[in-house]
């Protein structure tokens, strides 16, 4: 800004008139001559630059922390003293029991997949089969388009009870097929049991739950237990095959088409027609 008042301008001549003049050290003026008969310039003082490449290093870092920490937090749900309902896409839901611990392992159109470490859920799923699957340590339930209730507890033993449609347990190709009103138990090391219906008796349901007793089985067996009986079939040696599939036969009398023999051998289809002739009745 100008001085324009000329009462300040004699001030400030004055206060210079005042100030006594100092000669720089003879030092300092023989480095400024020296620097200027080498024809330097002065330079400013270095800025200290990150290489590109160690920004990119140092944002992959913390891109793969974020994602292990958010994987590591990602979906797990435990309950409390209170029960908790969660929507399964847009295919169902579940209702959480208190005392509940589980994680949300897959949320995909096609795939909607729990890890239940211990606990209780109901499920109640309206879409094709095998969209919905709950995991535990002996096993996985595979929704066939059901509604059912899953225990478990921290070894992975536990029960499957089903109220609509079918479940089916699978452990290292092992498989339980569960319709509504049965249910199966499931067990660390062994994965799922046989299944029965609820209303099955007594004499069956501890024939199968325990030490497997065939012979007490095949005398409890209503019409209606070759579901039982069905599975038995695969689980029994190879001289218990015979009694079990002739007691089948007893109670629901099969067709031709059924082959006898294929089916004691454990074939594939003959045994999925078998369960097809049979099911009307589960």
């Amino acid at each position: 800004m100008e001085m324009t008042d000329p009462a300040a301008e004699r001030f400030a001549q004055s206060m210079l008139a005042e100030l006594p003049l100092v000669e720089a050290p003879e030092s300092v003026w023989r480095g400024i001559e020296a620097r200027l008969d080498a024809g330097e310039r002065p330079r400013p003082a270095p800025v200290f630059r990150w290489p590109r490449w160690a920004f990119a290093i140092a944002a992959i870092f913390a891109i793969v922390a974020a994602i292990f920490w958010r994987a590591s937090q990602r979906g797990w749900i435990d309950t409390g003293h209170s029960s908790q309902t969660i929507a399964i896409g847009q295919i169902g839901t579940v209702t959480i029991a208190p005392g509940t611990r589980l994680r949300v392992v897959a949320d995909r159109p096609e795939e909607h997949r729990l890890a239940l470490q211990h606990g209780e859920i109901h499920a109640r799923i309206t879409a094709p089969p095998r969209l919905f699957f709950v995991d535990t340590a002996s096993g996985t339930a595979i929704d066939l388009g059901c509604e059912y209730t899953l225990t478990a507890d921290d070894r992975g033993a536990g029960e499957l009870h089903v109220t609509r449609g079918w479940v089916a347990f699978v452990w290292q190709g092992r498989e339980s097929l569960t319709p509504a009103g049965a249910m199966v138990r499931t067990r660390p090391v062994s994965g799922p049991g046989i299944p029965y219906f609820e209303d099955a008796s007594s004499e069956l349901k501890r024939a199968v739950d325990g030490r497997l007793d065939v012979n007490a089985a095949l005398g409890a067996a209503r019409p209606r237990d070759t579901l039982t009986l069905w599975h038995l079939l695969q689980r029994v040696s190879d001289t218990d095959r015979a009694p079990v599939y002739d007691r089948i036969a007893t109670l629901a009398p099969l067709p031709a088409s059924i082959d006898r023999e294929k089916v004691l051998r454990l074939d594939p289809e003959a045994l999925k027609l078998l369960k097809e002739e049979l099911a009307w009745t589960w």
